[in-house]
C-alpha cells in the first residue's frame, strides 16, 4: 500500500492503475460517469478536484478509499450521543 500524502502522488496512483488495466482517459471518463478533463486534471495533481468525483474515478478502477491511522470516531460518537 502506498501512503498518498499529495494530490499528485494520487493522481500518479491512479495513471499507474489505468495504463494497468488498458484503459484509455476517456475509457475511465465514461466508466465513471465524468469528464475527460477531470480525469487529465486528476491525474495530472491538480488539487482542487471534487472529491465524490474522485471516488468514483476509484471505483471504477476496482479500488477503495481507506484511511489508515485514524481513531475509529464512530465507536466515540456512539459514547457520546448514548450518554
Amino acid at each position: 500500500m502506498t501512503p498518498i500524502d499529495s494530490a499528485h502522488t494520487l493522481g500518479n496512483l491512479l495513471r499507474g492503475a489505468r495504463k494497468q488495466l488498458g484503459l484509455t482517459q476517456a475509457d475511465l471518463a465514461l466508466a465513471a460517469g465524468v469528464g475527460v478533463r477531470f480525469v487529465v486534471e486528476l491525474e495530472a495533481g491538480k488539487p482542487t478536484v471534487r472529491l465524490e468525483q474522485v471516488l468514483r474515478v476509484i471505483d471504477a478502477l476496482g479500488g477503495e478509499l481507506q484511511l489508515d491511522g485514524l481513531a475509529d470516531q464512530t465507536n466515540e460518537e456512539t459514547a457520546h450521543h448514548g450518554a
